[in-house]
């Protein structure tokens, strides 16, 4: 178990759409007990592979007080509804932004024991946080979301730096 750097706007792997995983076995286990490790220590909700440089379609979400959740090669099957929240993202560090979500968000994948499993979440952390690691997998940040990038805002902790075109 290990942190790892985490990829930013800019690395070409946050772009790609990630390659699904043929099988579980000890490097997707490792894999996974990283970007757990890797989410904690960064203070986020939930990691995708790519945010760890890893092309593949891997995404754990940990809401606190609740159990991380692992998902291998997951698909959304069902959203409705929109709303608006307030998103950030660990690889575009100091700028949060106002998107529009679903309401509702269903999704289907495997668990690291190769079970299928299906998590539902309607207007709550869950439901944006699986949403936006689905946009990762699929090399979307939620910054392509914006209409503008004028809509971006600095959190007040960082330093002053501009988000520059690579957008």
């Amino acid at each position: 178990m290990a942190v790892r750097p985490i990829t930013v706007l800019g690395d070409a792997v946050l772009r790609q759409r990630a390659k699904r995983v043929p099988r579980v076995d000890g490097s997707i286990e490792r894999l996974v007990e990283d970007m757990i490790d890797t989410m904690h220590d960064a203070s986020g909700v939930g990691l995708a592979a790519p945010q760890v440089g890893v092309p593949l379609r891997v995404v754990v979400i940990g809401i606190p007080g609740e159990e991380v959740i692992t998902l291998i090669n997951p698909e959304i099957v069902k959203r409705s509804g929109e709303r608006t929240v307030t998103e950030g993202c660990l690889s575009v560090p100091g700028y949060w932004a106002e998107v529009n979500r679903s309401l509702s968000v269903t999704v289907k994948g495997r668990d690291l024991q190769g079970h299928q499993v299906r998590i539902k979440a309607k207007d709550d952390l869950l439901a944006q946080a699986l949403e936006h690691e689905m946009d990762h997998i699929n090399g979307v940040l939620y910054v392509d979301h914006l209409a503008s990038l004028d809509e971006l805002r600095k959190t007040a902790a960082e330093p002053e730096e501009e988000v520059s075109a690579e957008l």
